[in-house]
């Protein structure tokens, strides 16, 4: 099977145009149940969704996020747009970051800003970080770009075309890896710092 990869990179840019996140005024202003909350979020996270067999949320996820103190237990087994957000933050750590990492960089959020009486609301905290999401899809398409150029001018010296046209494929994804990679490594290191702060 040929991949042509000026249409895949195509579609890589394209997809990340169309990024977007779930508004705060999406999320119910009442208090929801837990098969409401799976169906929230599978609804309007459907186009994450690598496969389409993949779940977004289950009950045993939201479960185990509460035991492992990422999430504040329900209140009479009802979640508040406050447990949605968290939850919303929590999907999209998880493919990086670890459950001890997540309830770290969450502690904040649970312990400050979680109730009614906060300074800051979770919805406002949300929405400025989602602001500041959104001013990264232009950078990062440009730097997808970029890795994509590096990559496809490797291997000249290569004659069989399909071995070329593969190395370079295989070079795309290392550079692509390799970011992801440099990311997580400083997102542990912060988090390493939040967690030497704590035990001070």
């Amino acid at each position: 099977m040929k991949i042509d990869m000026t249409d895949l990179l195509n579609s890589i840019t394209e997809n990340l145009k169309r990024i977007d996140y779930i508004k705060p005024e999406e999320i119910a202003n009442i208090d929801l149940y837990m098969d409401q909350v799976t169906t929230f979020m599978d609804e309007h996270l459907a186009g994450t969704k690598r496969r389409d067999e993949d779940k977004i949320l289950t009950k045993t996820m939201i479960n185990n996020y509460s035991k492992n103190n990422l999430l504040p237990p329900s209140v009479k087994k009802k979640y508040s747009k406050e447990h949605v957000l968290l939850l919303i933050f929590i999907y999209y750590f998880k493919s990086i970051l670890s459950i001890k990492d997540i309830e770290t960089v969450l502690a904040p959020l649970r312990d400050k800003y979680f109730s009614d009486e906060a300074a800051l609301s979770l919805s406002e905290l949300y929405t400025e970080v989602c602001k500041l999401e959104k001013s990264r899809i232009k950078p990062l398409s440009e730097s997808v770009q970029e890795a994509y150029e590096s990559s496809f001018s490797a291997f000249s010296n290569i004659e069989d075309d399909a071995d070329q046209k593969e190395l370079r494929l295989f070079a795309f994804i290392c550079s692509l890896s390799f970011d992801v990679y440099l990311k997580k490594v400083m997102i542990e290191k912060i988090i390493d710092e939040l967690s030497a702060q704590k035990e001070d």
